[in-house]
């Protein structure tokens, strides 16, 4: 299977300029390549997560490009670490002008009527509420430097597969969250947005694809290209697509944006 062809990513405009970003859920996947697209686009960022481990090898990749970071070992369900996260932030640079929440968890795939409801509420601490609290505490912060917000969401706000029932009730609450803080926010000059990213071609999504085929007795490939066959741009969209749409709504380019959900799957779904 030939895939389409990918145009190498161009270097990344400078729109964050002197801008001071915290980015949450770091890991090696999106998580890093929003730090990363960020650090390359002028800002510094801060970068949370709780494995220090994950936050030092994204912080020396910044580094090494010239940017700067600090790593800042976060709990996001524990309020004194949150609190602490915005303390570490302020110290370091005396102010934020965007957060980008994409710490989550993907529930068990199944059927919403036979999930434990206890695994729904331990998902809904990290996929909704840990949002809410890193906005709150941050939320002085960037009405005095007239900020953003980007929420990381997921396609299945606008689907049908089936077996994702939990996940889609913790990701409409994410939306229904970064809608209601635009709204809160708005009159102060902080903006809130959402990126809704399809299934992102890196590690994860991988893995699942050979799990596929290996159970269908397939080459990965033909599971790529029967996934791929839903979009408009028969591909998937990779990490940097994401990170870039998040590098756009943090900065003064998307001045007039707020309180939209910008999918970035290209042409999964449509709505």
């Amino acid at each position: 299977m030939t895939r389409a062809a990918i145009r190498p990513a161009q270097t990344t405009p400078r729109l964050l300029d002197n801008k001071i970003v915290v980015v949450s859920g770091v890991g090696p996947g999106l998580g890093r390549s929003v730090a990363i697209r960020a650090a390359e686009a002028g800002a510094r960022v801060v970068l949370a997560a709780r494995t220090a481990s994950r936050l030092d090898a994204v912080a020396e990749e910044i580094r090494a490009g010239g940017g700067t970071a600090l790593c800042v070992p976060t709990d996001l369900t524990d309020g004194e670490s949150v609190q602490s996260l915005a303390s570490s932030a302020l110290e370091e640079f005396g102010r934020i002008d965007a957060v980008v929440h994409n710490a989550f968890v993907v529930p068990a795939h199944g059927g919403l009527l036979d999930a434990a409801l206890d695994d729904i509420r331990q998902g809904v601490d990290i996929n909704v509420l840990a949002s809410l609290a890193l906005t709150k505490a941050l939320a002085p912060a960037l009405v005095e430097s007239q900020g953003s917000v980007v929420m990381i969401n997921s396609m299945v706000i606008r689907n049908r597969l089936p077996n994702f029932g939990a996940y889609r009730v913790m990701k409409s609450g994410l939306l229904a969250i970064a809608r209601s803080l635009s709204v809160e926010l708005g009159p102060k000059g902080v903006r809130v947005n959402s990126v809704a990213p399809g299934y992102i071609w890196a590690d994860s999504v991988k893995r699942m694809f050979e799990r596929q085929a290996e159970q269908r007795g397939v080459d990965p490939d033909v599971i790529y290209a029967e996934v791929a066959a839903g979009t408009d741009l028969r591909r998937l969209p990779e990490p940097d697509d994401i990170a870039n749409a998040v590098v756009f709504l943090a900065s003064d380019f998307a001045r007039a944006i707020t309180g939209q959900c910008l999918d970035v799957d290209c042409g999964h779904t449509h709505h």
